[in-house]
C-alpha cells in the first residue's frame, strides 16, 4: 500500500483493518456502530480535515468490506452498486460526519449479507465440508485452509460458520472423525497400531496414541485388547 499522506492530526500508523475484518466476521449487527466509533476514535478519525487522509483511511476499510463481501459470496457488482467503485467513493468523502456515516451503512450492509447468508446456507456449507472431510480424513495434509477452498469461502468464514453451526472448531471435528474410523480400525482389522494411526491421517503413531487417550480414555492397545475382533 502506498505511504499514507501527511496532515492532520489522525494516527494512520494505528489503523489495524484486523478489528473492522473480525467486526465483519463475527461482530453482531446491534454493535455495529459502536465498534465503528471505537475505531475511529483510536485513531483520531474525527479530527481529520484532509480529504485525501479521509480517503486514505476509508480505502483501507473499503478494501477489508469489499473482500469480505466476496468471500461470502456477494457478487462484486452488487457490492460496487451499493457503494461504489474505489474511484467512485471520493464524492461520499468530502465531510468528516459523510465519511463516518458511509462506512457505518457500508459495514451494516455486509454484517446484514453476512447473517443472511449463514441462514439460508450455514447448514449447507457446513453439511458440503463435512461431506469433504469424511472423504478425506485419511489425508495427513488436511487442513482448514483445503476444506475452505473446497466449498469456497475463506478459511476465516468458514471457520466462524463451523464454530457456531457445529459447537467445536474445525481441527476438534477432524480429530472427532479420525479417532472415529482409528477406533473401527483397532476394533475390526488386524492392522498394527502405527498403521491405524497412518491409516486415519496421523503422521506421528505416537501423537495419535495421545490424542486417542485423551479422546477415550484408553491408549489404542488399550481399546484394541478390550474390543472384540468383528
Amino acid at each position: 500500500m502506498a505511504q499514507p499522506p501527511s496532515g492532520g492530526c489522525c494516527d494512520v500508523s494505528r489503523i489495524n483493518t484486523q478489528k473492522i475484518e473480525h467486526l465483519l466476521q463475527s461482530g453482531k449487527l446491534e454493535s455495529c456502530r459502536e465498534t465503528v466509533e471505537l475505531f475511529l476514535q483510536e485513531i483520531n478519525f474525527r479530527s481529520l480535515e484532509s480529504l485525501m487522509l479521509r480517503l486514505y483511511v476509508t480505502m483501507d476499510i473499503y478494501i477489508a468490506a469489499r473482500s469480505f463481501s466476496r468471500e461470502i459470496g456477494i457478487e462484486n457488482e452488487l457490492f460496487v452498486a451499493r457503494f461504489g467503485s474505489i474511484d467512485e467513493i471520493s464524492g461520499k468523502m468530502q465531510t468528516v460526519d459523510g465519511t463516518t456515516q458511509f462506512l457505518h451503512e457500508m459495514l451494516e450492509q455486509c454484517i446484514h449479507w453476512r447473517i443472511e447468508a449463514a441462514s439460508g446456507g450455514g447448514n449447507e456449507i457446513i453439511t458440503r465440508a463435512k461431506e469433504y472431510i469424511d472423504r478425506n480424513y485419511m489425508n495427513e495434509d488436511l487442513s482448514l485452509r483445503i476444506v475452505a477452498d473446497t466449498v469456497g469461502l475463506s478459511p476465516s468464514y468458514l471457520s466462524a460458520v463451523f464454530k457456531r453451526e457445529m459447537k467445536q472448531n474445525f481441527s476438534e471435528y477432524l480429530t472427532e472423525v479420525r479417532i472415529r474410523h482409528a477406533k473401527e480400525l483397532l476394533c475390526c482389522t488386524s492392522k498394527l497400531i502405527y498403521e491405524v494411526a497412518y491409516a486415519v491421517g496421523f503422521r506421528d503413531y505416537r501423537y495419535f496414541g495421545q490424542i486417542f487417550k485423551k479422546q477415550t480414555g484408553q491408549t489404542p492397545r488399550q481399546f484394541q485388547s478390550s474390543t472384540n475382533v468383528c
